[in-house]
């Protein structure tokens, strides 16, 4: 309503501002004189003005009328379409202008305006590869995503468009979460155009999150191929595959198949702690202890972990706390001075009943990165060395409220995870799992109940009461104890 009222007003105002130019020009003295043939025209201000515009109009009719003739002497000689292209020239120009419009307009945000010039365009050029593209676009701008899905269907029916219709449909589908589909557009997309980035690694994504190993390995190597991505990057991330292709390796029955690909997953990978640690599980299977010894403290050098501690410990499951205090003394001489060897050492100690030496080799942890694991050790060094009750106590009652310490944690969405994924469960980022502190350190929470015995004692002079054993279930390190030697250490 506005916008009509705003042109009648401009074009009332158009129509003042000539009859108030005509009136000057009319009360204006003198004018143009013009001798033709010996005949003099005088012509007023107004006239004259007049006769330039009239004069103006005939040479542009006259330039086109020549235009007509060269396209018909043209078509006349034997060009089929010269008088079609001369006719179509003004059609063409406001064709491209719309398209060039509807860009601009995608491009500051005005889906609504973006259809309409998208509209014109195609009444214009009639060029559907063109004009269905920018249509697609600002449909999908404006929220009409029935439009936008069926002008990519149009798209795919044209060879030279087809891609694009494709990755159009494929994005649609994984905007309303249908992953399924989404696969399966997107590896038509790849056998189109293999050398896609962006396809590549959506295409990754997927077959990451459906858990097929083989086919992202696949597109693993070909983005390798096409340059798209760094060797060392390519062998980190296939490491990653070949891991998840081994599955659980620990479990009952795992097959041989299984094993060699834990094995290559730590070839590819050696400082990968879950390649690491499954790999040695491999080797032990298969009788190799020393292999198994190798691959862990490779890891170990380069990255101290409680899982790599874990699968140390199962190469020697029969051994006595003192035996495997001497045999983990290979582990902690590679990273002597890092927290998770200061941890782990501590920890063997207790079992082994040296609690001088466990808080010795704690040092200051407990004081300078107090987590849940250092508190709860030092509570376990106290009850060794006969404290009371209550400083014990006070002990768990600090790590109750202290942080976890190191987690796996999304680089992307920074989620914590209680286990080390391939795919992040929570924005599905691939290899994103980095072993490392919370920026928001999370409270510990009442799972540690495997460790009572351990802190506190079986014979301890007077038993738990509910209460002080809610303050003491803490989250705490995967024992690399076995419960045997545990309960050989308890019974005595």
């Amino acid at each position: 309503m506005l916008w009509s009222l705003l042109k009648i007003l401009v074009f009332v105002a158009l129509i003042a501002l000539m009859a108030f130019g005509g009136g000057i020009l009319m009360e204006t003295a003198g004018g143009v004189q013009i001798t033709v043939a010996g005949t003099e025209y005088t012509f007023g201000a107004l006239q004259s003005v007049i006769a330039l515009m009239v004069l103006v109009g005939l040479v542009w009719v006259f330039l086109k009328l020549m235009s007509l003739l060269v396209a018909t002497l043209k078509f006349l000689n034997g060009d089929d379409t010269a008088l079609s292209r001369y006719f179509d020239k003004g059609r063409e120009r406001k064709g491209y202008q719309a398209l060039a419009d509807g860009l601009m307009a995608i491009a500051s945000g005005e889906g609504r305006l973006a259809m309409a010039k998208a509209a014109r365009a195609e009444k214009f050029l009639q060029k559907p590869e063109l004009t269905d593209l920018l249509t697609a676009q600002a449909a999908e701008l404006s929220g009409d995503t029935k439009k936008a899905a069926e002008v990519y269907k149009r798209l795919i029916s044209n060879q030279a468009t087809r891609f694009v219709g494709v990755r159009g449909i494929m994005k649609q589908k994984l905007s309303e979460g249908d992953t399924e589909t989404a696969l399966k557009l997107a590896e038509k997309a790849i056998a189109m155009r293999p050398k896609h980035e962006e396809v590549q690694d959506t295409l990754l994504r997927l077959q990451a999150q459906a858990q097929d190993w083989a086919g992202a390995r696949s597109t693993l190597a070909t983005k390798l191929k096409t340059g798209t991505l760094p060797r060392d990057v390519f062998k980190r991330r296939d490491a990653v595959l070949a891991l998840s292709a081994a599955g659980a390796i620990v479990a009952e029955g795992a097959t041989l198949q299984q094993q060699e690909q834990a094995i290559e997953a730590n070839r590819l990978s050696p400082d990968l702690v879950p390649a690491a640690a499954m790999a040695s599980r491999a080797h032990i299977a298969k009788g190799k202890k020393r292999n198994a010894a190798q691959v862990l403290k490779k890891a170990w050098g380069a990255q101290p972990h409680p899982d790599l501690a874990h699968a140390f410990a199962e190469i020697e499951p029969e051994e006595t706390g003192q035996q495997r205090v001497a045999r983990f003394a290979q582990l902690a001489k590679l990273q002597p001075k890092h927290d998770e060897t200061k941890l782990v050492m501590a920890e063997l100690h207790i079992v082994a009943e040296d609690f001088p030496e466990a808080r010795r080799v704690l040092g200051d942890l407990f004081e300078r990165a107090p987590d849940a694991r250092a508190l709860t050790l030092m509570a376990a060094i106290e009850r060794g060395e006969g404290a009371s009750d209550a400083v014990v106590q006070g002990w768990l009652a600090r790590a109750l409220n202290a942080p976890r310490g190191p987690q796996w944690i999304c680089d992307s969405c920074h989620h914590i995870h209680a286990h080390w994924a391939p795919v992040c469960e929570h924005c599905s980022s691939f290899d994103t799992m980095t072993w490392t502190t919370p920026d928001t350190p999370e409270i510990t929470s009442a799972t540690g109940v495997h460790m009572l015995p351990l802190i506190v004692g079986v014979q301890a002079e007077q038993p738990l009461t509910d209460e002080s054993a809610e303050e003491a279930e803490l989250v705490v390190i995967k024992p690399v104890i076995p419960d045997a030697v545990i309960g050989d250490q308890e019974a005595k």
